[in-house]
């Protein structure tokens, strides 16, 4: 929870992104080695700023070239943290970062594999799911974008004017990344990541203060909120996942759909043209949202705004979700007559969610046997142990009907 705000901290004292990573998994160790005897200190944020600034200075004076930056964490250290508090300016801090980690000296995936894993705190697995592409693959993206950075002596700032319009499509495809991650953790014991939905939407609040006139950014904004809604109903008791058409609606947080409906209408009213692919996201979250039960959705409607989505930002998965609301729309053979033809996209070969898809139409059909086998291969593909429980129970149920 405390890394991507020690590393944002520590890159604008060292102006470096691969030293802060450096830094902050030292204080990191420090704080693993002492306070399972020592304690966990009052305000661990602080503790462990402090002892990543102290490790900076020890690094610091290992190298002359950098005198000067040793006096100015020399001055920072002298500042008095707050009783209760470690932010020290964080907050600022981390849209900094995401606009270093977004530059366009970098390449589009660097920017996104850089920021998820400074900002996330993901692994390099754990991005490379997210991704569809090999693990060494982003492991030499974020090591090429760390010296590519480095070299480029990019400045630790928020960009202004034309600048920042031109940088903000990236920096929106990184925040909401953060956020899905948050939402469907592709990798672990657990379903949801609140935190990483929480840093993502904190992030789109600034980014819609910082560029009040652009849509797409209240757009995502919008489909924030709606999705982040709905946290509290997607798993039980004991963390497991609940799918959409069980959850129970009345856990929906009301507050965050009016935020995220009012932010919706926000973008609509700033759009010249054709809606941008988040606005569009934003106008399907909104379906759902304001449906009061499962069957009351429309998803005629949201098939057609799959279909525009699909022609505005085409992509695999889109033409996933595109498939179910077909499905549900029309009947699950229309689903299934578009997952056919996705089969032989090579970035879905080794996706879960296609089996799986495949399977919950192949089980509405009464194609038991085959849906189990679709089901239980999603279950051998999802690296999150809450979903494949999920999968091989589903995989269960239609080996009994």
């Amino acid at each position: 929870m405390e890394s991507p705000r020690l590393i944002a901290g520590l890159t604008r004292l060292v102006r470096d992104v691969g030293v802060a990573e450096e830094l902050a998994q030292d204080a990191l160790v420090a704080a693993l080695e002492q306070w399972p005897s020592e304690g966990v200190p009052g305000n661990p944020g602080a503790w462990l700023t402090t002892i990543a600034k102290r490790r900076a200075i020890d690094r610091i004076r290992r190298d002359e070239t950098y005198r000067r930056k040793l006096r100015e964490v020399g001055r920072s250290l002298e500042e008095v943290v707050p009783a209760g508090t470690g932010d020290d300016g964080i907050g600022d801090d981390l849209l900094r970062l995401v606009f270093v980690a977004c530059h366009p000296v970098l390449s589009a995936e660097a920017r996104a594999a850089l920021t998820l894993r400074l900002l996330g705190g993901l692994t390099t697995g754990e991005i490379a799911r997210a991704f569809l592409v090999p693990e060494p693959t982003v492991a030499q993206r974020i090591v090429r974008a760390k010296k590519t950075l480095a070299g480029a002596r990019v400045p630790f700032v928020v960009p202004e004017g034309d600048e920042l319009a031109a940088r903000l499509s990236s920096v929106l495809e990184v925040v909401y990344l953060i956020f899905n991650e948050g939402y469907a953790a592709t990798a672990g014991d657990d379903w949801m990541r609140p935190a990483l939905c929480e840093d993502a939407l904190r992030l789109g609040r600034v980014l819609a203060r910082l560029a009040p006139r652009e849509p797409e950014v209240h757009g995502l904004v919008a489909l924030m909120e709606i999705q982040a809604s709905r946290a509290a109903a997607r798993t039980g008791p004991a963390g497991e996942p609940i799918l959409l058409a069980d959850q129970n609606r009345a856990r929906w947080d009301q507050l965050l759909i009016r935020r995220g409906l009012t932010a919706l209408q926000r973008a609509e009213s700033l759009i010249n043209g054709r809606p941008g692919p988040y606005v569009l996201q934003a106008a399907i979250a909104a379906c759902h949202a304001r449906a009061r039960h499962f069957d009351d959705t429309d998803w005629r409607r949201m098939a057609a705004l799959y279909e525009l989505l699909a022609a505005t930002a085409p992509s695999p998965v889109v033409e996933l979700n595109r498939a179910v609301a077909l499905s549900m729309a029309f009947g699950p053979e229309a689903g299934l007559a578009l997952l056919d033809q996705l089969a032989a996209f090579p970035a879905l070969r080794g996706y879960h969610l296609l089996p799986s898809v495949r399977g919950d139409l192949l089980a509405r059909l009464g194609r038991h046997a085959e849906a189990r086998a679709e089901f239980e291969r999603a279950a051998s593909l999802t690296r999150n142990e809450r979903e494949r429980a999920l999968l091989l129970g589903r995989a269960a149920s239609a080996a009994g009907s």
